[in-house]
C-alpha cells in the first residue's frame, strides 16, 4: 500500500505540473515544471524523503529500461541523423561539457551546504 501511494504522489506532481506547462504562457516541458514542484515540495518539507524513497529507488535501479523504447525509435530516423551528423555531433559535445559543468558545480554547492550544515 506504501508504494501505491508513493506513485500516486509522483504521478499527481506529473498530473500537476503538465497543467501547470499547458498554463505558463511559454513553451516550458512538463517534466522540468514536475522536477521544480517536487524539488519545492522537498525543501519546505512538506513530502519528506521517505515518503518517495522506495518508488524513486525501483524507478533509478531500473531507469535504463525506460530508454529502450527512445533507442528503438532513433533508429526509424538514422538517415537524417547521418545527414546532420556533424551538427548532431557538435550539440552532443557541447551538451556533454556544459552537463559535466553543472553537474560539477552541484556536487560543490552541496558538499559546500552539507558542510556548513554539520557545523
Amino acid at each position: 500500500m506504501k508504494i501505491i501511494l508513493q506513485i500516486g504522489l509522483l504521478f499527481g506532481l506529473c498530473a500537476l505540473a503538465q497543467c501547470v506547462a499547458e498554463v505558463l504562457p511559454f513553451p516550458f516541458p512538463a517534466s522540468v515544471v514536475g522536477l521544480i514542484l517536487l524539488l519545492i515540495l522537498l525543501l519546505t518539507k512538506r513530502v519528506k524523503v521517505h515518503h518517495i524513497r522506495e518508488t524513486s529507488d525501483f524507478l533509478l535501479g531500473n531507469l535504463p529500461f525506460f530508454f529502450v523504447p527512445v533507442s528503438v525509435s532513433i533508429m526509424k530516423y538514422l538517415d537524417l541523423i547521418r545527414d546532420h551528423a556533424a551538427a548532431f555531433l557538435v550539440i552532443c559535445m557541447v551538451s556533454t561539457v556544459l552537463t559535466f559543468g553543472a553537474t560539477a558545480g552541484a556536487v560543490t554547492l552541496t558538499i559546500r551546504l552539507m558542510r556548513r550544515e554539520r557545523k
